[in-house]
């Protein structure tokens, strides 16, 4: 992985952190993530403008794409529902590199090197103590719990499509545009399905919001999808996830939420294991 793609990562897992904190001060986490969805739809049709179509070949892993995002999208909502966002999230995000690092194996033949694996198993193993390390003020209930190791499994499903589909298509920028589209058409559909179509008027007093939100989520997943063409699919996906411990230290700032020692040295851990992903 060059120096300029590991940058390029970090500062999508910034961004990415940034846009789940959003979510988080929302009163309600599916309109904000409908909203963003949206958005990012029409930010989509903007950058078609700009950017070369992706090959015809790759349109397949845009479908699945959407449909996989939607799912994914869903399940974070309700897993925020109930649950605090420092614990959430790394839950959420905690299994994604391993399933990850496991379905690049099996269906792409990716090889990494035996220093690339105990790297990712490192910042694995930090997450988790982040999100296990937690105090007794933080909550999440068997059904949230739920919801957020499904959440796991919509990222894994969805990452190993878009760096598989993101390499196909010849055009990353312009793949990732149509991701957006997509998404945002499955995204309205289920918004308009289960909420009806009050759900525009609901959501439209947030959209400036919306719009940072919306802006700080696409960056963050463009600049993925294109490292996922230059670097290991899973090595990506695990860097990506060092977003876990700025979203710590923004909840413990913003919104109060509680820290223990086991979180902190969870969060050293993460902090080792991007840095060894690195020198890997």
């Amino acid at each position: 992985m060059e120096l300029t793609v590991f940058l390029a990562v970090l500062a999508a897992a910034l961004m990415h952190a940034s846009w789940n904190l959003l979510v988080k001060l929302k009163l309600d986490r599916f309109l904000t993530l409908f909203l963003l969805q949206t958005l990012m739809g029409l930010m989509g049709i903007a950058m078609l403008v700009f950017f070369a179509w992706p090959a015809r070949a790759s349109l397949p892993y845009v479908l699945a794409s959407g449909v996989l995002h939607t799912g994914y999208n869903i399940f974070l909502a309700r897993s925020y529902r109930d649950g605090d966002l420092s614990l959430v999230y790394p839950i959420a995000r905690g299994a994604a590199p391993l399933i990850t690092l496991l379905a690049t194996w099996l269906v792409a033949s990716e090889q990494i090197s035996a220093m690339t694996a105990i790297a990712i198993g490192v910042l694995v193993s930090g997450i988790w103590l982040v999100a296990v390390g937690k105090s007794k003020s933080l909550k999440l209930d068997k059904i949230s719990l739920f919801f957020a190791l499904g959440t796991s499994c919509f990222i894994a499903a969805y990452t190993v499509v878009d760096g598989l589909g993101g390499r196909i298509s010849g055009a990353a920028s312009g793949y990732t545009a149509m991701v957006f589209i997509l998404d945002a058409v499955f995204m309205f559909g289920a918004g308009i399905y289960m909420r009806g179509p009050g759900i525009l008027k609901s959501v439209a007093p947030f959209w400036k919001s919306g719009v940072l939100g919306a802006l700080l989520s696409a960056s963050a997943y463009w600049i993925v999808i294109w490292a996922m063409t230059l670097a290991p699919i899973a090595a990506v996906a695990a860097l990506r996830e060092i977003s876990i411990l700025f979203v710590i230290l923004m909840s413990a700032k913003y919104l109060k939420e509680q820290m223990s020692w086991i979180r902190v040295f969870g969060g050293v851990l993460v902090v080792l294991g991007a840095i060894a992903l690195r020198l890997s």
